[in-house]
């Protein structure tokens, strides 16, 4: 297998710390977003989505999908487990993923992407330039500190997001209050909850890397 990473990207990390958490060891292609290298004709014929990540199988089959690509890694190395052990396991992460990338980082995107000058006619990524909307930066901030709410809500009453055990609705979340900090929310001194967990988090290997 062959992993393509961006060191600096929220969605490969997600992938990263998955894989981490697995104690795999997985060959990785490092691709420069901020020059545009997934732009290019060569990775537009390993991805024509032109974003990171990607996990090319052993057959060449590439996967593009950070859902994807952990699904198929749980699939094939079941221990540890982090997507659930049963349907309702599976449903529960799945459920708060689902919830964690609509409301947490498409807005988070959203705000970034439609203010910081360096997206400038990149205002959604893959192989279509489109103008920034600066009203949807201000939108997209106020979504993302509505979700914050709800996910301190939850950790009010539970060690991790999904289940009473870390799983990748943790991963998610974790890099989600990542990055928020990008658009200058102050997540960690405004919700208490998520400091407590996101301490804990802290501490496991996976988020080092």
């Amino acid at each position: 297998m062959k992993f393509y990473d961006c060191q600096t990207a929220p969605s490969p990390r997600r992938v990263r710390m998955f894989i981490a958490e697995k104690a795999l060891e997985i060959p990785t292609v490092q691709v420069d977003l901020r020059n545009g290298e997934q732009l290019t004709d060569d990775f537009r014929k390993i991805n024509p989505r032109c974003t990171v990540p990607v996990l090319e199988l052993e057959d060449g089959t590439c996967l593009n999908d950070t859902l994807a690509i952990c699904h198929y890694l749980e699939c094939r190395f079941p221990v540890p487990n982090l997507m659930g052990t049963d349907g309702l396991e599976q449903a529960l992460v799945l459920n708060w993923h689902e919830q964690i990338l609509t409301e947490g980082f498409i807005a988070g995107a959203e705000a970034l992407r439609n203010f910081s000058r360096g997206f400038q006619g990149r205002a959604l990524t893959g192989p279509t330039d489109f103008r920034q909307i600066p009203e949807l930066a201000e939108r997209g901030r106020a979504r993302l500190e509505v979700f914050m709410h709800v996910l301190d809500q939850r950790l009010a009453g539970s060690s991790c997001v999904a289940l009473e055990r870390f799983t990748f609705a943790d991963i998610a979340a974790f890099v989600c209050v990542e990055f928020a900090s990008w658009v200058k929310l102050p997540v960690l001194d405004q919700w208490p909850n998520i400091r407590r967990w996101q301490d804990d988090c802290s501490a496991r290997p996976s988020a080092s890397v």
